[in-house]
Formats: C-alpha cells, sequence, structure tokens
C-alpha cells in the first residue's frame, strides 16, 4: 500500500471518529443547536455541546490523523450540523414548541463548533507532538552526542 493511499484511509477514519464523537456528544447532551427555543436555547449543556463537545472531536481527529490533523478538524462539526440541519429542514417536523433556526443564525453556530474544532486539533498535534510547530520534535531539539554531520556538536565534522 503506497505512503499517500495509507494516508487518504487514516484521514477517512480520522474525519468518521470525529463525526462519530460530535454525534454522541450530541446525543449525550440531548441538544440541538438546530432548534430554538427562545432564550431558553442558550443553556449550559447547549454551550457545552457548541464548544467543548467540538473541542474533544478535534483532538480525536488530530490524534487519529497525526500532523496535520488541525486542519482536517474542521469538517466533523459541519458535517454534522450540516446532516442534522438538513434533516429538520426536509425531512423531520422540529417538535412543539421549537423552530428551525434561521439559516444565518444557524450559520454563526456551526462557525463557533469549527472554531472550537480547530482548537481542538491544534491541542491534538501539541499532544502528538510535544511541542507546537512545523518541524517534527527530533528536527528541533537534538541531544548534543548527536553523530548528525550537520550538528555543530557531533564528532565527526
Amino acid at each position: 500500500m503506497n505512503r499517500q493511499l495509507k494516508r487518504n484511509i487514516t484521514g477517512f477514519i480520522a474525519l468518521l471518529a470525529g463525526c462519530i464523537v460530535n454525534y454522541l456528544g450530541d446525543r449525550l447532551l440531548g441538544v440541538e443547536i438546530e432548534l430554538w427555543r427562545g432564550l431558553d436555547t442558550f443553556t449550559p449543556l447547549w454551550m457545552v455541546n457548541v464548544f467543548v463537545v467540538p473541542l474533544i472531536a478535534g483532538v480525536v481527529v488530530a490524534m487519529i490523523f497525526g500532523l496535520g490533523g488541525k486542519w482536517l478538524c474542521y469538517f466533523p462539526p459541519l458535517i454534522v450540523r450540516s446532516i442534522g440541519y438538513i434533516n429538520y429542514l426536509y425531512f423531520t417536523e422540529p417538535p412543539f414548541g421549537t423552530d428551525l433556526l434561521y439559516f444565518p443564525f444557524w450559520i454563526l453556530f456551526v462557525i463557533l463548533a469549527v472554531e472550537a474544532a480547530a482548537f481542538g486539533g491544534v491541542f491534538g498535534e501539541i499532544i502528538i507532538k510535544r511541542t507546537y510547530g512545523r518541524l517534527p520534535r527530533e528536527m528541533v531539539y537534538r541531544s548534543s552526542k548527536s553523530d548528525h554531520p550537520a550538528d555543530p556538536g557531533s564528532k565527526s565534522g
């Protein structure tokens, strides 16, 4: 199996895991951000669902995918939220006492969830590398006893 195919499969698995985490978080909390209940919408569980659940999903995506997971983690909340909105828009009637959010307001809440997932993706990469930046840790930190020819402290140069 070539490297690119392996990376694509890992990316698909990471996206699927992030979507599952996001969906299960929605179901466990019992909150659907696609629905509007007036000011009663904004409960502490709603805030956990908008900020903490996507953050956890972003960490999961980055941990599975590896370096570059901070770019992939934007998609699970977007996918789950879009499926939920389309479900209520075309297939399911909202429960009594609730309305489907107007599209611009829904976009605002989706952006909040996606940004929380982005923070999770960055945290996941920090956990993987134990440092933050573009270079892998072994390229940034070298021991003084390294035998690398480009290392000024090496014995062979």
